[in-house]
Formats: C-alpha cells, structure tokens, sequence
C-alpha cells in the first residue's frame, strides 16, 4: 500500500519506432517496487507497431501515450515533461530498461535529504539482444558539479530521478540541439542545484549501430555549442583565465578523437584553437608531444 507522504514519480519516455524493445522498457517499469508512477509515452512519429503494442496498456490506464509528428527524441520528452504531473522526474529511453530497486531507492535518498536536487547511478551496457557487454562506467561525481561537467557529461540520462522544480524553474531540453541535448541540459542545471552520485546499477543501455550517439564529430559540435551557451549564461561563474583552460581542454579532447580516426589536418585545426584559448596549458602540450612522438 502506497504511504500518503510518497511522492508522485513521473516517468518519460519518447520513443521512434522501437517496437522490438519497447515493452521491455514498460515491463522494467511495471516490475519497480515503488508504484506511486505515472508513465508517460510520447511516440515521436514511429511507423511500425509501437502503437498497436502498447494498446492494451493504454485501455487499461497504464500509461498514458500521446503520438506527434516526428520532431526528434528532445521535443518528445519536453511534450511529456509538460503534461507530467509528478514531484520527481524519471526518464527511460524505449530502447533501454531500468534494473529492479531504481525507484525506491532514488525516492528514499531523496527524501532522506531534501537538499539534494538529483540523483543519479551507472549503466550496464547491453547489447540487441539485452546481455550485458560491460559494466565498466565513466567517473562520476556529486555536489555543484559544474566543473566537472564542463569537462565531460558524466550524468546518465536513463539512470535520473530530479525534482521537477529543477525544471520548472531552469527550463527543460534545447530543441535546437540535434544531439546531446541531455548534456546541455545538465550541464545547465549543474550551476544551480545538487547532484548526488549513487555507485549503484540503476539502468541497462542498449548500445545499437543506429544511435546518433555514436557520431562523435556531431556531438562535439553540439557540446561546443552547450559550452559557449553556459559560459554565456554564467560569465562570472569561473575566472577568465578558468575559462580558457575549460575550451583548451575541450578542444585538446576533440583534436585527439580526430587523431584517432587519422584526421591529421583536423587534429591541427583543434589543437591551434586549444593553443589560442590557453598556449601555455599543460595538457596541451602533452597532447602535442604524444603526436610529435608517434610520428
């Protein structure tokens, strides 16, 4: 039996057709130990059964789904996110599944300390058919974490419970980011609240040929642009000369992906600009040596 005092969680999922996976997404929603949800599908635009699948789900009140016209995976979830009505913010991703426990676990912590805006946890990865590939996870890290962000994006989307305050008053995801919408957003959201890591396995990812996430060139684009927005929504946040070592950082990372797909002349162009930003960074250089090395 739900105690009155338990929060309302709201889960959203966007989907495009992912009908092979769907229902093991519901299903790892419906087999929670927390039950005070409500599931919120919006289907952006898919053209295979997804809808026919989840029919049943729908007559019997389990979730609610809403179809729109295909607008990206970003517009589906902030069409979700206008329409939830829960206290705290979940998001699954169709083809992925949560791991028993993720719920409660996150509801309890975020009860116990009221302080804290999100929390977050790891990622096994599995592959098509849903067996575990790795369970090796980036560092991650807790607090007003902001400068770690702007380094890289170690907040995992599929493992989030947030406060849908933090939203509310920060605004949701940036449609005019193609890619890596979600470290924009957390990134953005980092300069305001508290983010709590959990070493725990809250989510499997699905790690397909098809997912835009695995077009490198794209995503740096998209993080270059989410930098340039922060740093102009939050000047003062960092000293110049802090800001200037975090592009140098950023684009010492983007020259030595180039560097590994051969991309000699790009791999240049990445490391001049990291020079601009900062000449005298000692992670710069290091780069540099290692090319002039290996050559």
């Amino acid at each position: 039996m739900i105690e009155s005092k338990s929060p309302k969680v709201s889960v959203i999922i966007p989907t495009y057709n992912r009908a092979e996976f769907i229902l093991e997404a519901i299903h790892s929603v419906f087999a929670q130990d927390y039950t005070n949800i409500e599931i919120i599908i919006i289907d952006d635009g898919s053209t295979d059964e997804t809808a026919e699948l989840l029919a049943p789900y729908i007559e019997q009140g389990k979730v609610l789904y809403r179809y729109q016209e295909n607008q990206r995976q970003c517009v589906a979830r902030n069409n979700a996110m206008s329409i939830a009505t829960g206290e705290l913010w979940c998001f699954l991703d169709s083809d992925n599944r949560w791991l028993p426990g993720k719920l409660k676990t996150q509801v309890t912590y975020m009860q116990t300390n009221p302080s804290v805006d999100i929390v977050y946890g790891d990622n096994q990865l599995i592959d098509d058919e849903g067996k575990i590939t790795s369970q090796k996870n980036m560092r991650r890290h807790s607090g007003r974490i902001y400068p770690e962000m702007l380094r890289d994006n170690c907040v995992s989307m599929n493992t989030v419970m947030a406060r849908a305050e933090c939203f509310k008053r920060h605004g949701t995801f940036d449609p005019s980011f193609k890619v890596a919408d979600d470290y924009e957003l957390w990134l953005r959201l980092s300069a305001h609240y508290e983010f709590i890591y959990l070493p725990i396995f809250f989510a499997q990812y699905r790690v397909m040929e098809d997912q835009i996430s695995s077009d490198k060139e794209r995503r740096f684009l998209s993080n270059e642009r989410a930098l340039m927005k922060f740093q102009q929504q939050n000047p003062n946040l960092l000293r110049q000369s802090e800001w200037d070592a975090v592009f140098a950082f950023f684009y010492t990372r983007w020259a030595r992906v180039r560097y590994v797909k051969s991309d000699v002349s790009g791999m240049k162009q990445m490391l001049n600009k990291a020079l601009h930003y900062q000449w005298h960074n000692k992670y710069v250089w290091r780069a540099i040596l290692k090319w002039l090395l290996r050559r």
